[in-house]
């Protein structure tokens, strides 16, 4: 394994790094949904280069009731506090769920139980495996649901068994419960603009 002096941003989706401008300095890993995933495909990653800093990214869902709708929140442990403290980024405690919170009553029971502001699904795996590597890793994330609002869909029901979207499930489901269109449509338009604002603050980082 050899270094550089590159940035590695990991997303677990491709719609959270639609908008996002890479430098020739920084290189952008897809790694797939939950913890396994994210390991899995870091790791190969991380066995052509080791890169000088790496950044978790992505959606999370909020815990603590202060956090809005694409509020940008992080923690890290590279110096990157005062930088992104100045484009208004909020240090936040994270919790790593091994499924989505889709419910009010969940994100209560984990803010309650954890202590955490936000969930996600793929940063502390990501960050442990830097730390055993001695890389530099920050998480930075953009809330894309509040800890007040149930998501319009119980995704964990949609999930194969690798973590990604089963899109026949999902058609079955919008087909018996065509009241629930709106509400996803509504949902994908503010993650769009939760991506956008993730964005912003990323190619200024």
């Amino acid at each position: 394994m050899s270094g550089d002096s590159s940035t590695l941003i990991c997303f677990a989706v491709k719609e959270e790094a639609k908008f996002v401008q890479p430098r020739t300095s920084t290189r952008i890993l897809v790694t797939g949904m939950g913890q396994k995933n994210a390991a899995e495909q870091l790791r190969k990653e991380l066995e052509k280069s080791a890169p000088r800093l790496v950044l978790t990214c992505g959606f999370a869902g909020g815990l603590n009731p202060n956090l809005k709708i694409s509020d940008v929140v992080f923690d890290a442990d590279s110096g990157l506090v005062e930088k992104l403290t100045a484009l208004e980024a909020k240090r936040v405690r994270f919790h790593c769920a091994e499924r989505v919170a889709v419910t009010v009553a969940e994100k209560a029971t984990l803010w309650k139980s954890t202590g955490a502001d936000a969930v996600e699904m793929e940063s502390s795996i990501i960050r442990k495996i830097c730390r055993e590597r001695n890389i530099p890793s920050t998480t930075v994330r953009v809330i894309s649901d509040t800890a007040e609002e149930d998501l319009p869909l119980d995704f964990n029901a949609l999930m194969t068994a690798d973590c990604k979207i089963n899109f026949a499930k999902l058609a079955l489901k919008l087909i018996g419960g065509p009241q629930k269109i709106p509400q996803l449509m509504r949902f994908q338009k503010r993650t769009i603009a939760a991506a956008q604002r993730l964005a912003e603050v990323l190619n200024q980082l």
